[in-house]
């Protein structure tokens, strides 16, 4: 079972459920496809709530990878949802919020109604 405050979620694709976490390894995986020079670039890059789907594919990714999961972007890219594309940026949104939110926040279960009001804006990071 996911452990919300290490920053996991768990999340259904291709009718199976996977663990995620966005580790620091896999920050700077993000970091480096997005050409950022620091975790904050990261951050403000995500902050508009504007995501195509080639983001919420390297985030999901890189959420995969960074929870021990051997699968390629081209493989999540195949990969199905709960809901489509909603599906998609509700898992994309609820990894960003326990990445970079307090750990006394633990953003609901499932996210889907702050997705659907606020889109998918990351908070800013802690500390």
């Amino acid at each position: 079972m996911p452990n919300r405050l290490r920053g996991e979620i768990s999340a259904m694709l291709d009718g199976r459920e996977w663990t995620l976490v966005l580790t620091l390894g896999a920050l700077a995986e993000l970091e480096d496809a997005y050409a950022c020079a620091d975790l904050q670039a990261l951050v403000e890059r995500f902050a508009g709530g504007r995501l195509s789907a080639r983001d919420m594919v390297r985030l999901i990714g890189a959420g995969l990878r960074g929870a021990g999961n051997v699968v390629t972007d081209d493989q999540v890219a195949s990969m199905t949802a709960p809901g489509g594309a909603p599906g998609f940026a509700a898992i994309v949104a609820d990894l960003l919020r326990v990445t970079f939110s307090d750990a006394d926040d633990d953003g609901g279960d499932d996210g889907e109604d702050e997705v659907a009001e606020t889109g998918a804006n990351p908070p800013p990071p802690r500390g």
